[in-house]
């Protein structure tokens, strides 16, 4: 396997788990962050314009490679930079599971 594909990855991986990261502070501390009790209705608006960011940068780092890739006509490439980057995310997610369970 291609030793630059898993480099490249693993980097995809811990971008989307640090942008998880934030986003998950921000959620924890929204309600200290910003003060909507006067307007409830951008309480919605500002779920879902993270859901739509959020949606688009998981995109972009989760697929966007692979499908050049694809698009490049080095598909066993593409599908192994796709499948090594959701191994990564997987492994992660298992490391901080221990990681609560254990403290």
């Amino acid at each position: 396997m291609n030793k630059k594909i898993l480099k490249y990855s693993f980097v995809h991986a811990f971008l989307a788990t640090a942008y998880i990261f934030c986003v998950a502070v921000f959620v924890f501390c929204a309600d200290k962050i910003i003060k909507i009790d006067n307007v409830p209705f951008f309480g919605p608006v500002i779920v879902l314009l993270l859901l739509v960011l959020s949606a688009t940068i998981m995109g972009i780092l989760i697929f966007g490679k692979p499908v050049l890739l694809y698009l490049d006509n080095q598909k066993k490439d593409a599908l192994t930079l796709l499948f090594s980057t959701v191994g990564w995310l997987a492994s992660i997610l298992f490391i901080v599971i221990l990681f609560v369970l254990i403290f």
